[in-house]
């Protein structure tokens, strides 16, 4: 009854003010949230950073400089996928930055970890097959990073149609056959020989108000990216959406169509302007210089991206709409998640988890003094390879304890909330 409690109230407290703003996207997204632990996991990074700093906390191996690195935030299994970075090349690396903030660098491992050992326990993988999983990721992860210490910043590559294999190598093909034709004939329809955005479920077109609000924030957003996107910057049409994903509940989303590099029809771009939130991990960090570093949300979640993100996105970047911060990015044709119904032997999941390990090495260390970001001044790498020095073996099994700790607390957890949900104890009824 504690438990369920605490849960309740850890909710109310993160989602309170959306749910009385919206109860309908709530009830879809815990909906969602109640199919399986994972998915309870997923829609509930505020209750693990709740736990971080209560029944879990762990100053192991954390100082000053490793308690205050860029961290992803929310860096579960499923938070992995293809983008087609700024040089043109199909990268496999962590996505999804929306949760991204400063803070300690185990609490991105242990949030990873205890996803692996929930996905392993959902398919049937044994106690000692988890361990080898969470110890091979581990193991992957220090690795990596001792070799870029080694090696400095020319260590930094990535995963590629030519560095990777097996489920991740698969992923990245699969991203490689679509096409910006294909999203735009999905998204848009021609009327009068021009692009106009495609009528469809929960998108819908906006009045002439808040389209000159909308064309207002995107100029001020064109200064904050790149000038060598290669597009005119005219905006054909925009729309709106009600975020549809498990942490997006309720929150609306511009899609503004651009004109492409030529008249060509094939070449349009379709942005993303979405409504930023505050990070769960925020809550538990108390730092006045990190809080003043971002202007707003948007900014954050932006810059969180470009700092943890090597050749990020060209058209990343943030805005304000009606004094709310906005995040600006491309709806991008070549991006694929990692699709983990395809990982299902041991073997094929270690050699996935490994890789794991390596994006995220790679992540955590271009996002230091070299990022061109000054909030993270010093070498993130050295600065967690120093910390943990040679308790490596203790380090891993660190890990592995709280994997197999926590993947039992969420599952119950989990169990616990759906009896809140239908229980009606979560939402106003009515």
């Amino acid at each position: 009854m504690e438990r369920s409690r605490h849960i309740r109230d850890v909710l109310a407290t993160e989602f309170g003010p959306s749910i009385q703003r919206d109860p309908a996207a709530f009830r879809r997204k815990f909906r969602k949230m109640a199919a399986s632990p994972f998915a309870f996991y997923r829609g509930s990074a505020c209750l693990f950073y709740a736990d971080m700093t209560g029944a879990f906390a762990d100053d192991a191996y954390l100082d000053g400089k490793t308690s205050r690195v860029w961290i992803h935030g929310d860096l579960h299994a499923e938070n992995f996928g293809t983008y087609m970075n700024s040089s043109g090349l199909l990268v496999f690396n962590v996505n999804d930055f929306d949760e991204a903030y400063v803070g300690p660098f185990t609490w991105d491992l242990k949030r990873l970890a205890a996803s692996l050992a929930l996905i392993g326990y959902a398919k049937a993988l044994s106690d000692e097959a988890i361990t080898d999983l969470v110890a091979g990721f581990a193991g992957s992860y220090l690795a990596e990073l001792t070799a870029i210490c080694g090696s400095g910043d020319t260590a930094l590559g990535s995963l590629t149609l030519d560095t990777t294999s097996g489920a991740l190598h698969r992923v990245l093909q699969r991203a490689r056959l679509n096409t910006r034709v294909a999203l735009l004939d999905v998204e848009t329809t021609i009327e009068n020989y021009d692009r106009r955005f495609a009528v469809m479920e929960g998108r819908r077109a906006v009045g002439e108000e808040t389209r000159r609000a909308v064309e207002e924030a995107f100029a001020a957003y064109l200064t904050t990216i790149p000038e060598s996107t290669g597009v005119e910057h005219t905006i054909k049409d925009v729309a709106v959406r009600t975020g549809v994903g498990i942490g997006s509940a309720g929150l609306p989303s511009y899609n503004l169509l651009l004109e492409g590099h030529t008249q060509a029809l094939e070449n349009d771009v379709i942005l993303y302007m979405k409504q930023a939130q505050t990070p769960a991990v925020a809550r538990h960090i108390d730092d006045e210089r990190v809080t003043s570093y971002f202007r707003h949300q948007g900014h954050r979640t932006a810059e969180s991206q470009r700092a943890l993100q090597a050749y990020a996105d060209p058209w990343l970047g943030y805005t304000e709409l009606n004094g709310v911060g906005q995040m600006v990015a491309e709806i991008s044709p070549y991006s694929a998640d990692l699709d983990w119904d395809e990982v299902n032997e041991p073997e094929e999941f270690g050699s996935v988890v490994r890789d794991l390990g390596v994006a995220v090495a790679r992540m955590h260390a271009v996002a230091d003094d070299h990022s061109g970001h000054d909030l993270v001044a010093f070498s993130t790498e050295e600065a967690i390879v120093a910390a943990i020095g040679d308790d490596r073996a203790e380090f891993t099994a660190l890990l592995v304890d709280f994997a197999h700790a926590y993947g039992v607390r969420a599952r119950e957890d989990h169990q616990l909330f759906v009896d809140l949900f239908r229980n009606g104890r979560l939402l106003p009824q009515g």
